[in-house]
């Protein structure tokens, strides 16, 4: 399989090594804020820290451990593996969660939080790698404070990739939930939009639809498809992938075609998540995209789309979806 898709996803980029067998070592944050080359991301509430405000021009604000407040929450995501950042490859990285009262006193501009959807296409592979890291485990932890045995509070182990129950000694690793995306075609090879409950009614993207237990990836599209659509689809083709910590996604993206027999008109959007659906031609999706809100530069779902579209989408009303 071929990985020039995959490199076009913003979250799907990375160059840090994980250095998984460093994790166990119960002293590691003590030796890593004594290296002198130890750099801390600092987040929070889901922002990481900017060396500028605004989005166009941010990067990381990547900073010596002495420089950092008191954090509840340390994060060990590994060693930097990029040849042309400031720091060099080697660079043992650490994701600190911030509290209010500490968060302000270290930065106090809001200007300079922000969000991974707003950073993700600005940041080097490094950093997009490393702050889609830091964030999916964070949120990881916030729902798994407790045992989900026995209820008792879970203590955080193995440089923040283990929480473990002091009560019956059970440990919970971290989760992602994998959801299948889907670009539909027929038999004009016209793309099948939807447009979600949630959203203003002009904003239309790729369906998608979370994975069952006991179900294979395939099998997903093929049930969500005709769950969302009131359509059968066949021959599932996996196209690519990307993580979406929003809160703990990783989306897998699938080409699929209407089924010969399925007519294209019989559109059944279930009501409850998915209000409209639309086909589009080419030529249709470049007129739409001065009124039609299509998903943002930073999803799989756009990446997809600009892949059958074989061009960029036109600068329009924007947004961001996984």
């Amino acid at each position: 399989m071929s990985f020039a898709f995959t490199t076009r996803l913003p979250l799907s980029r990375h160059a840090v090594d994980r250095d998984h067998a460093a994790r166990a070592n119960p002293e590691l944050f003590d030796a890593l804020w004594a290296d002198a080359r130890t750099r801390v991301l600092p987040i929070w509430n889901g922002r990481a820290l900017t060396t500028e405000p605004g989005e166009a021009d941010a990067r990381l604000a990547l900073l010596a451990p002495d420089r950092v407040p008191r954090s509840d929450l340390r994060l060990y995501l590994g060693l930097s593996l990029d040849d042309d950042s400031v720091e060099p490859v080697g660079t043992p990285l650490v994701a600190a969660q911030l509290g209010d009262e500490e968060a302000r006193a270290l930065e106090p501009d809001e200007s300079r939080w922000i969000s991974l959807r707003g950073l993700a296409t600005a940041l080097s592979d490094r950093d997009a790698g490393a702050f889609a890291e830091a964030l999916g485990l964070l949120n990881w932890h916030q729902s798994h404070t407790h045992c989900p045995r026995c209820g008792t509070a879970t203590l955080v182990e193995d440089s923040g990739w283990t929480r473990r129950c002091p009560s019956c000694g059970s440990q919970v690793f971290p989760r992602t939930d994998p959801a299948v995306i889907v670009l539909i075609t027929d038999a004009s090879d016209r793309v099948l939009l939807g447009s979600n409950a949630m959203w203003e009614n002009n904003r239309y993207s790729l369906l998608a639809g979370f994975v069952e237990p006991g179900e294979s990836l395939e099998a997903a599209v093929i049930r969500e498809m005709f769950e969302e659509s009131g359509l059968r689809v066949t021959d599932p083709v996996f196209t690519g992938s990307q993580p979406w910590p929003f809160p703990a996604s990783l989306m897998c993206g699938f080409t699929a075609r209407l089924a010969d027999d399925q007519p294209a008109g019989g559109l059944l959007p279930d009501g409850e998540e998915i209000l409209e659906l639309r086909w589009f031609s080419r030529d249709e999706l470049r007129a739409a995209t001065d009124s039609v809100i299509l998903p943002g530069p930073s999803s799989i779902a756009r990446a997809m789309l600009e892949q059958w579209l074989g061009e960029p989408i036109a600068a329009g009303p924007d947004w961001v979806r996984g």
